[in-house]
């Protein structure tokens, strides 16, 4: 066939339409009226023919007699209705009964129209067409729904379910859960340090990374048949027992896991131990050979509680737990981590408190002596808090605390403050030459106005002092290149540099040899395994890299005679350590300026 441009034209083939009545007659009439409108008529004489082309042929439409041997139209209608392709199929059911009772039933069964006998046959093509448009429309808005709820319940990068459906799956497993005194698992799963591998590897590949894991987790934990993203759908009775797994990703490195039907925790931990596992094993991706890790927190229903909020919630403070305890492991909740978690609460509207108090926090300073001269040449000022009911808190306890609460920079703001202030208390007698050194949180180093607020600060001081700002290696090293931009403002700024904790990070010496850094300092860990010979080999190693980049090396954690002669020996510049003074208050320092070190690392040259 062509069409008016003399092309061929493909068109659609046309719709089949089964006529089924006992009565040769209406049929012929059926077949002669809707063949010369185009479609195609298959006939059956009797109701389970019917079914039987049904299944065959898949028709379009379906014309039904009400009054037909074997199986009547109404029974045809309703076992139509219970198949999966009948579910939507018009179906048009003609009688000779006028009373409402048999239009009643009729729609009962599912008839999508209904006409009486005798028929109108010069507008049953008519009535047959609109059916199928209608049918047609339906079936595109059906689509669109169901593409739709995909879309509002599927993760479009793994084809897992997102948060919503997790909720909404939480919500009805739980409800499950109390209804039929069941136990309910579940595990939530934070990918170990993934910035580290995003930044390197780009959105595009990440993304590709992150398929990767959820297909490895999906066939790990596909031995347990899963439920279905739909937490409304009809439970399968005879399975109530059995222990079921959903892998779902609400987003980013993070993946839930919800476990129905489990007999005891240790089922649980099984679970965790083998997704650990999972995530071990060494991938190859991109070129690059990766081993990931991840941190996962457990907690149970109805022992944690029944409702989502509650049982998300404890989750979330066992996962906590499990990266505070060093990552790579699983936690599960128990009352101690309450404790913990209720205590870190109270402690952060405390951390807010104590920002406005006028004495809570305040500075200490520990000396760091030169080994050249033997006198103090700085000091690190270290934050303390004295809070007036628990006593002295452990920086490590709330510097941790003022970054998950968004205090940091109020915090951070603060110490510098507090530094000047305290200088200018002094400022008739405290030397020009003593470096202040100053910890940055990672977090700082990574909000979107740190620059700007560090250079603020710098031109706010009185003093004339060298600030020196200390940054881990793991945060400078995370994006190298970006740091580095970031490292020259700060020199350009007039800030000296130091890399804090050295050795225990990724350096590459390529970008070292390129920082713009005028310190390291070496974790007090290496100092500390000073005496064995691979301690030994560790420090000479950084001394002598130091040594050939030109930067001064601070040694931290010093607390032996012997490591400090040890560190004088192979000309280690600067030693910081509760050997030499603890953290003592400014006026303390004024008091020991004088003070000669050299005598506790004096080597004997004899």
């Amino acid at each position: 066939m062509t069409d008016a441009t003399g092309t061929n034209a493909t068109l659609d083939p046309p719709a089949i339409i089964l006529v089924c009545d006992d009565d040769p007659t209406v049929r012929l009439l059926a077949r002669e009226c809707l063949e010369s409108a185009g479609l195609e008529v298959i006939e059956a004489e009797n109701g389970q023919e019917a079914l039987t082309l049904f299944d065959q042929h898949e028709p379009d439409l379906i014309f039904l007699d009400v009054d037909m041997p074997q199986l009547n139209g109404f029974e045809v209608c309703t076992a139509i209705r219970q198949t999966q392709r009948g579910q939507s199929l018009p179906i048009l059911i003609a009688t000779g009964a006028h009373d409402n009772r048999s239009i009643d039933q009729g729609f009962e069964a599912g008839a999508t129209q209904y006409k009486t006998k005798p028929i109108n046959w010069a507008l049953l093509s008519r009535d047959v067409k609109y059916m199928l448009r209608a049918a047609e429309a339906f079936a595109v808005l059906k689509a669109q729904q169901v593409q739709l709820r995909t879309l509002a319940y599927y993760d479009p990068l793994t084809s897992l379910p997102n948060r919503r459906s997790f909720v909404d799956q939480l919500r009805g497993s739980l409800e499950e859960t109390a209804d039929h005194h069941r136990t309910l698992g579940l595990l939530m799963v934070d990918l170990d340090h993934f910035k580290r591998i995003h930044d390197p590897l780009g959105e595009a590949l990440s993304d590709s990374l992150l398929k990767v894991v959820a297909a490895r987790l999906e066939e790990r934990l596909g031995m347990y048949a899963p439920r279905g993203p739909d937490p409304h759908e009809a439970i399968d009775r005879s399975k109530l027992d059995e222990m079921t797994i959903d892998l779902m990703r609400p987003g980013g490195d993070e993946f839930n896991i919800i476990v129905r039907n489990i007999n005891n925790s240790q089922a649980l931990t099984a679970i965790a131990s083998l997704v650990l596992e999972t995530l071990n094993a060494p991938l190859i991706f991109s070129d690059n050979h990766l081993v990931l890790s991840a941190s996962v927190g457990i907690a149970m229903a109805p022992e944690h509680g029944l409702e989502p909020e509650a049982i998300i919630r404890r989750a979330n403070i066992a996962l906590s737990a499990a990266k505070l305890s060093g990552r790579n492991r699983y936690r599960l909740y128990d009352n101690s981590l309450a404790d913990d978690a209720d205590r870190k609460l109270r402690l952060e509207a405390d951390l807010r408190d104590a920002l406005e108090s006028p004495d809570q926090l305040f500075m200490a300073y520990q000396p760091q002596v030169d080994t050249t001269s033997g006198k103090i040449s700085g000091v690190e000022a270290l934050v303390r808090w004295n809070h007036p009911e628990l006593g002295a808190i452990s920086p490590a306890l709330f510097a941790p605390l003022a970054e998950g609460s968004g205090l940091i920079s109020q915090l951070g703001d603060w110490i510098f403050k507090r530094v000047d202030s305290d200088i200018q208390a002094l400022k008739k007698v405290f030397p020009s030459y003593l470096t202040i050194s100053i910890n940055l949180s990672p977090l700082q180093f990574t909000q979107a106005n740190f620059l700007e607020t560090l250079k603020l600060r710098l031109s706010e001081l009185q003093s004339n002092n060298e600030i020196e700002l200390e940054l881990t290696e793991g945060v400078i090293m995370s994006d190298a290149d970006d740091s580095l931009l970031k490292l020259q403002e700060l020199r350009t700024a007039g800030f000296r540099l130091a890399i804090d904790d050295f050795g225990t990070g990724y350096s590459s010496l390529s970008y070292l040899k390129d920082f713009p850094v005028n310190t390291l300092k070496i974790d007090q860990a290496f100092v500390a395994n000073l005496g064995n010979e691979s301690g030994n080999s560790v420090v000479r190693a950084i001394l002598a890299l130091a040594e050939a980049l030109n930067l001064d090396v601070v040694a931290e954690g010093v607390e032996t005679q012997e490591q400090a002669q040890f560190l004088k020996r192979h000309h280690c510049n600067i030693l910081q350590g509760f050997l030499l003074a603890k953290p003592i208050p400014l006026q303390k320092v004024i008091e020991i300026l004088d003070v000669d070190f050299s005598h506790m690392y004096r080597v004997d040259e004899s």
